[in-house]
């Protein structure tokens, strides 16, 4: 499907809606994936979590970060009611 505006006097049809629709779902689904990269400066970035800016942190980092992983879901689960989601 062109991504071409139609005219103004023409009404898209049936399956050039559902190709729209299909579309923009397939690029919801693509932006909340989440995927790694490593940077320039060897640090780990990670995208994908409805942030505007990637996170980066440097191996060590991340393994220090990942070695707490349990505390920080506890500590999560308990303050629950004191979190705000980001949509």
């Amino acid at each position: 499907m062109s991504t071409q505006p139609m005219p103004s006097n023409s009404k898209p049809s049936y399956a050039e809606l559902a190709a729209r629709v299909q579309q923009l779902e397939a690029e919801k689904a693509a932006k909340q994936r989440v995927w790694f990269k490593i940077g320039e400066k060897g640090g780990v970035s990670i995208y994908g979590i409805n942030s505007r800016f990637p996170v980066t942190l440097y191996g060590d980092q991340w393994d220090r970060l990942l070695s707490h992983a349990d505390e920080l879901k506890q500590f999560m689960d308990a303050n629950r009611s004191k979190l705000t989601t980001k949509q």
